[in-house]
């Protein structure tokens, strides 16, 4: 097989530090509490974590907005608990994937302290500056967090560019100095051992605000290039980028096989189907299913043998899958594990988000109850627009991103385990029935049939290296396809909905079978798929 990676074999596992486990008392995750759980992701079977960024920083985005990427913010530890957490989970074959925000820095950093004092000092040139007056920006440029992406200071008479808060200024790529800071910087993580690096929001890097430019500029890939060449190629490393506005050709740059770019890109072209096309993710619309296949389908088989995909429902800034497009009620581990099925028999890098092998939810709190920044400023926006609350709720209840970031429940007792003290978010109240304590008690749970997927992917190489192919294209409800290799052939079938229907698999595809993981105990002898039933085949070959 050609192209082998260690990084195209293994499943990341995501965690959102502050919510992961608490080991003093402050309410807030920690280093050492994620070390005190890493027998539980060996046990899971892991080979990666994704740490969400843990580099210091005010938190005005929750750590996306760092003001010294050389130290570790003391809410999460200090750098000897970083060195103690590589090597603790090296001990476990485990990977620390660190998450690098190189679009912007906190308006705290030393560099921007510095910039704001003259546009004679050296590192005025760090950050994207532009005349215009008082009140009236240099263009139309929005920020994402809502409203102008200029921000006016009054010692300099110019604007600076920040396309996320006010807090977070964009850094000049165009500058050469800027990189090789940068550069310095990575190398310098590589050196303490990481095991690579998630790339937040990458594809802004080569922005041109004049032209009303953000993701995807000219130069991007150059950039890129530049920063694998003289980083990242000198280490076996994963390397993943968050581009937003990725197609799949744009991918198959990112993604080249011959390593000039990252290992694979994150894109999210099925994330957005549950939205008002051209409107914002808070506009909701049902999710269109046969675009879902069409599009996890797309990306499936143009990637083959030119690129990587990541294959994901969750991370922390997006809601619990469960909630999203399964079923979080009645049927919430069958959903659960129909929805893990359907994504870790496709080719790419799954990731598992931290709970999502629990089958954790949604929350629905009073608004004072929330903490993220996004979250808070469409609903100011949206209450001043005049929408009603309950349709302001209702968005917020379906797509907010401290959906995601609800302490990891991992025991029925006070704060589910995750502290001794008060959580800086409230636990979800269905902590005493959903935690991993009763799941590892419980032979059929959600945790098991992640644990089993991901071993599965361990003993066929099919399901990492083998062609896709999609069935039943024009089904409502199934979703199913194949993967072969070698004369080997692996068949999923999964059933998105909550009604039992019918299914027929074509001639070739009828021969004796071997049942690889189900999520039902017993197997219906008819061609017949019970509510969000999934099930995996290995096509058995006459010799």
């Amino acid at each position: 097989m050609d192209n082998k990676k260690w990084w195209k074999e293994t499943v990341v596992y995501q965690i959102y530090p502050r919510s992961f486990q608490d080991s003093n008392g402050d309410g807030i995750g920690d280093l050492k509490g994620i070390l005190n759980r890493l027998d539980y992701l060996e046990k899971l079977g892991i080979g990666a974590i994704w740490l969400s960024p843990v580099c210091k920083s005010p938190q005005d985005d929750n750590g996306y907005d760092i003001s010294d990427y050389q130290d570790i913010d003391p809410m999460f530890g200090s750098l000897a608990d970083m060195d103690a957490l590589i090597q603790e989970a090296a001990k476990r074959n485990i990977k620390i994937v660190m998450d690098l925000v190189l679009n912007h820095t906190s308006d705290e950093h030393p560099w921007f302290v510095e910039a704001k004092k003259g546009k004679d000092n050296p590192y005025y040139d760090y950050y994207v500056w532009r005349d215009g007056e008082p009140g009236t920006p240099p263009n139309e440029l929005g920020s994402i967090f809502g409203g102008s992406a200029w921000e006016y200071v009054p010692e300099l008479g110019q604007y600076f560019l920040h396309l996320f808060s006010v807090k977070q200024p964009d850094l000049n790529w165009a500058n050469p100095k800027v990189r090789e800071e940068i550069y310095h910087m990575i190398n310098w993580w590589i050196d303490r051992g990481v095991g690579g690096f998630r790339l937040d929001v990458i594809d802004l890097i080569a922005k041109e605000p004049d032209r009303l430019i953000t993701g995807n500029g000219p130069k991007l890939h150059e950039y890129i290039q530049e920063l694998s060449r003289l980083t990242f190629r000198r280490a076996d490393l994963l390397t993943v980028g968050e581009t937003w506005g990725a197609t799949p050709e744009i991918a198959k740059l990112f993604s080249n096989p011959d390593g000039s770019e990252f290992s694979m890109v994150f894109q999210f072209e099925h994330i957005g189907l549950d939205e008002q096309p051209g409107k914002s993710k808070w506009d909701l619309a049902p999710l269109d299913f046969m675009k879902l296949k069409h599009v996890l389908s797309k990306w499936q088989t143009e990637l083959k043998g030119e690129a990587w995909n990541s294959l994901f429902w969750n991370n922390h800034d997006l809601p619990r899958i469960v909630s999203r497009w399964g079923n979080d009620g009645e049927y919430r581990v069958e959903s659960a594990k129909m929805l893990a099925t359907l994504l870790h028999g496709m080719q790419g890098t799954p990731y598992v988000y931290q709970g999502e092998e629990l089958g954790m939810t949604n929350v629905q709190y009073p608004i004072e109850e929330y903490r993220d920044i996004e979250l808070l400023n469409l609903h100011k926006e949206r209450t001043d627009q005049g929408y009603p609350q309950e349709e302001i709720m209702a968005s917020i209840y379906t797509k907010g991103r401290d959906n995601a970031r609800t302490p990891m429940q991992w025991d029925a007792t006070a704060e589910a385990g995750f502290t001794t003290g008060t959580p800086w978010i409230r636990v979800n109240p269905n902590y005493t029935s959903i935690n991993a304590e009763q799941e590892l008690t419980e032979a059929d749970s959600i945790f098991y049939h992640y644990q089993k997927l991901i071993q599965l992917r361990k003993e066929h190489e099919v399901i990492i290296y083998g062609d896709y192919e999609l069935l039943f294209p024009e089904d409502a409800h199934i979703f199913a396809y194949t993967r072969t290799l070698d004369g080997e052939t692996i068949i999923v079938l999964c059933n998105f909905y909550g009604e039992q229907v019918p299914y027929a698999l074509p001639d070739s595809l009828t021969g004796e079978k071997e049942l690889l993981i189900a999520n039902y105990k017993d197997e219906l002898p008819q061609y017949l798929l019970r509510p969000y039933e999934a099930r995996m085949y290995r096509l058995k070959v006459n010799p």
